[in-house]
């Protein structure tokens, strides 16, 4: 499965407003197409996930996961702040890129794996390079991820 096939506009927040963990996973949350009863269950299931460790990987990037019957398929939400919120990531750093991967416990190929390695492996290419810090259009954020994707696969 390639990344961008998950990428859609509607998923994705290149403004984040929220200055805070909880908000910003509310914010992420707020995407979903989802009742707002669902939304609020699935933002109690990240609040705990968080609780386990702090999903901010280091280099400005955090990567919210979890399993959920609420959804029937896997999700990836993409959240940008430019200014930087405390994510309480590894590294003590401000998180400025957040993909949150949602999948359904009982999904039979276990994409949701597959996804976060990928997900984690474009995010540590990505820090090298603060262009995704600048770029303000959906469709080219969603291109730049895809040739980022590509380039990783050789």
């Amino acid at each position: 499965m390639k990344l961008k096939e998950l990428l859609k506009p509607e998923l994705i927040e290149l403004e984040l407003k929220n200055n805070n963990k909880k908000g910003v996973l509310q914010e992420l949350v707020g995407l979903f197409p989802l009742d707002e009863k669902a939304k609020g269950i699935l933002l109690e299931t990240l609040k705990k996930r968080e609780e386990l460790g702090s999903t901010g990987v280091g280099k400005g990037i955090a990567i919210p996961h979890c399993r959920s019957l609420l959804v029937k398929d896997l999700h990836l939400v993409i959240g940008r702040s430019k200014k930087g919120v405390d994510f309480g990531a590894l590294d003590g750093k401000q998180v400025h890129l957040f993909f949150l991967i949602v999948a359904s416990p009982l999904e039979p190929t276990n994409q949701y794996l597959i996804v976060l390695g990928k997900v984690a492996q474009i995010a540590r290419e990505i820090t090298k390079d603060q262009r995704i810090l600048e770029i303000d259009e959906k469709s080219e954020f969603i291109r730049f991820l895809g040739e980022v994707e590509e380039s990783l696969q050789g």
